[in-house]
């Protein structure tokens, strides 16, 4: 029997770990894959705060989970098969036993498109991004191709046009979703109606190529790619009938990441949050912790570790 059972190993979760260990809470992280969420992808990371130089996503999470581990957290690598959230004790069945809890904190992030560009997994980190607050300042000055379909793309190209010399914007559809019309963006390039059929390049990003809307096939040359294609979805199959979720499948919480189901949080991507980034995740994870130190003493209101 654990305190708090926390599901899912990024920077969510793991902050959330280093707060229940540290708050005497027994807690057990599991993690399906440690090193294949959006922030161990991460080739470089210069803006975390506290953390100096450039490190690789991996080598920050390897230090949340060094900081948890230290503190009393469990970790197990394994497959979540079911869970039941919807009784007093939590349990969580796996491939390799049955886990009960107190609490449970999902921390699952969000699952990616079925389909990826070609090449754009084999350069993710070497040119390719899908983070334009991360990864932009490593551009300046430098032409970039942004791949996108929604207002998120859109966000992301106007934190890009800051930096970079020249954005080429490549829509496959007809028109950006949800948005009424292009705006202008310093030195941007609108391609509307096309496809990107492989990122070119050996070692580094070279370029793209594309199909345009006339059926031309040609080579855009860039030094970066950002890809921001609808597709991403919340990882919250596990709970779907049995707590609370929007129409696109993200779990409903109030501000201290708490669900209608008592005993049950959420933390980062699970969560409709108004910016994708480590440092939002690792702070919804530390406010669920807190949550859940409160929910099991009994506590009218959250206690903050200072000490």
């Amino acid at each position: 029997m654990y305190d708090v059972i926390i599901i899912g190993g990024g920077p969510a979760g793991s902050s959330a770990a280093i707060y229940t260990a540290r708050g005497n809470l027994k807690t057990l992280v599991i993690d399906k894959a440690p090193f294949t969420g959006a922030l161990a992808l991460t080739h470089k990371i210069a803006n975390y705060p506290g953390v100096e130089g450039e490190w690789s996503g991996k080598e920050l999470l390897e230090t949340f989970r060094r900081q948890a581990s230290a503190f009393g957290a469990e970790y197990i690598q394994t497959t979540i098969t079911a869970v039941d959230v919807e009784d007093e004790i939590k349990t969580v069945f796996t491939a390799d036993g049955v886990f009960e809890a107190k609490a449970v904190i999902f921390a699952t992030g969000s699952k990616g498109r079925n389909r990826m560009i070609s090449g754009e997994e084999r350069l993710l980190g070497k040119g390719v991004s899908i983070c334009a607050t991360c990864d932009g300042a490593f551009f300046t000055g430098r032409p970039v191709i942004v791949i996108g379909d929604s207002e998120e793309a859109l966000e992301e190209a106007a934190a890009l046009s800051k930096f970079a010399s020249r954005i080429t914007f490549l829509v496959p559809r007809a028109e950006l979703q949800g948005v009424d019309h292009a705006p202008e963006l310093p030195g941007t390039e609108w391609m509307f109606r096309t496809r990107p059929l492989e990122i070119i390049g050996e070692r580094s990003v070279e370029g793209v190529k594309i199909r345009t809307a006339g059926g031309e096939e040609r080579i855009l040359e860039a030094d970066g790619v950002f890809v921001f294609l609808s597709g991403s979805k919340p990882g919250t199959e596990l709970i779907k009938e049995q707590v609370p979720l929007d129409d696109e499948g993200f779990m409903i919480l109030d501000s201290l990441m708490q669900s209608p189901v008592p005993g049950v949080f959420g933390a980062g991507e699970v969560r409709r949050t108004p910016v994708k980034q480590a440092v939002v995740a690792a702070a919804d994870g530390a406010i669920a912790a807190m949550a859940v130190d409160k929910y099991i003493h009994k506590r009218t209101q959250v206690l903050p570790q200072y000490k």
